[in-house]
């Protein structure tokens, strides 16, 4: 009957990532009750198409947060990720090598006693694309019941990432080959970055290099729900930032270079140690600018910053009024990232368009811990 359907209950996953064990397992287990699924992100592939573990899976800590998602009726799920598209295409390519790596990857979840795999294969060739969607076919049969799910890139639409759309667009996956075979879908759906031109365009006059700003992510879902059944997808969302130097021309912010990815205990002390107060920008989420200790320009900082300048952005609008007044060009730096205030457009997002749930990148122990309350 009209307004009695509501949306199902989105279900939460979270890659714990081995570089971050410790944190990252003590923080799923403190917000257990959140969970639906969670994804180990420890194998790797050598040029062999061998898996290789970043992480010991045997271990006291791991073993400690299996029982527990046992006892709590939790996915267990290790990612595999690839990044060599040459290695990648070369084993895929080869039915030999294929069936091979297949079977590697069977063998382990069979002997981990997962529920499943997550295929994270990315910097894939354009001639690769019909070989993944052969391997997912045939590693989907000889998963059984396993649960298999594929990690892949967010797409921008062409008219927003192109000046001239090509008339020939060359992916390296295939969207509806791979909704067809996979159980579930991640959709990463963040380093949005300079991606979006129509959006560089449109915030212009500040600082503009987001993680993941809501309104790219809404179209990178209205694009994929074409291919991929909603039901299928998971949304990712970061729980991370970055650092970058931005250089400062006459009347515009005119280059981006990354500096580091930073998570929030160390955009907190950098906040602190610069006494910036972070500000919600145009692409909702946090950011601050500031000149750094050894620059030359941090004299700049004594000026008052220009009347409607956003909060958080003063160092970098004081950098753009001296350089259009003098001439020069001037580096400053801005802090970027996604708090919970961020994750819950997202999680807003997922909701109105009944996707299947959100897929957290990553969980470490470093994330905002408000963003578990979202749950």
């Amino acid at each position: 009957m009209p307004g009695l359907a509501s949306a199902r209950s989105l279900e939460v996953a979270g890659w714990i990532p081995y570089w971050a064990t410790k944190g990252g397992i003590e923080s799923a287990e403190d917000n257990i009750d959140k969970l639906d699924t969670i994804y180990p992100f420890v194998y790797e592939v050598d040029i062999l198409g061998k898996l290789v573990e970043r992480s010991d899976l045997s271990n006291n800590d791991w073993e400690d947060l299996f029982e527990l998602t046992e006892d709590e009726d939790i996915e267990i799920i290790p990612t595999i990720t690839w990044t060599k598209g040459l290695e990648i295409h070369v084993h895929l390519a080869n039915d030999k090598w294929r069936k091979n790596h297949i079977e590697r990857i069977v063998k382990m979840v069979e002997e981990g006693d997962f529920d499943g795999v997550n295929i994270d294969y990315e910097s894939k060739l354009y001639l690769t694309i019909g070989y993944f969607s052969k391997f997912l076919e045939e590693l989907k049969d000889e998963l059984d019941d396993k649960i298999l799910t594929c990690a892949i890139e967010a797409r921008t639409p062409p008219a927003d990432l192109y000046k001239n759309v090509p008339t020939d667009i060359k992916y390296a996956n295939d969207y509806k080959e791979i909704a067809k075979h996979c159980d579930r879908v991640e959709i990463m759906a963040y380093d949005q970055q300079r991606a979006d031109l129509s959006l560089n365009d449109k915030k212009k006059g500040v600082p503009y290099v987001p993680v993941a700003d809501s309104d790219w992510v809404e179209k990178v879902v209205k694009l994929a729900i074409k291919d991929i059944p909603a039901d299928k997808i998971m949304l990712g969302i970061p729980t991370y930032g970055r650092a970058w130097d931005v250089t400062v021309g006459p009347n515009w912010y005119k280059s981006y270079n990354s500096v580091a990815a930073l998570n929030l205990p160390r955009l907190e002390v950098l906040a602190d140690k610069y006494d910036k107060k972070p500000g919600r920008n145009k692409a909702g989420e946090l950011s601050f600018s500031y000149f750094p200790e050894d620059s030359i320009f941090k004299i700049l900082d004594s000026l008052p910053a220009p009347e409607g300048t956003p909060e958080g952005m003063e160092s970098a609008a004081k950098a753009l009024l001296f350089s259009t007044q003098t001439g020069m060009e001037v580096p400053v730096r801005v802090a970027w990232y996604s708090d919970a205030g961020a994750i819950e457009d997202k999680v807003d997002l997922a909701k109105k368009y009944n996707l299947r749930g959100v897929a957290l990148f990553k969980i470490d122990g470093e994330e905002d811990e408000d963003l578990w309350d979202l749950f």
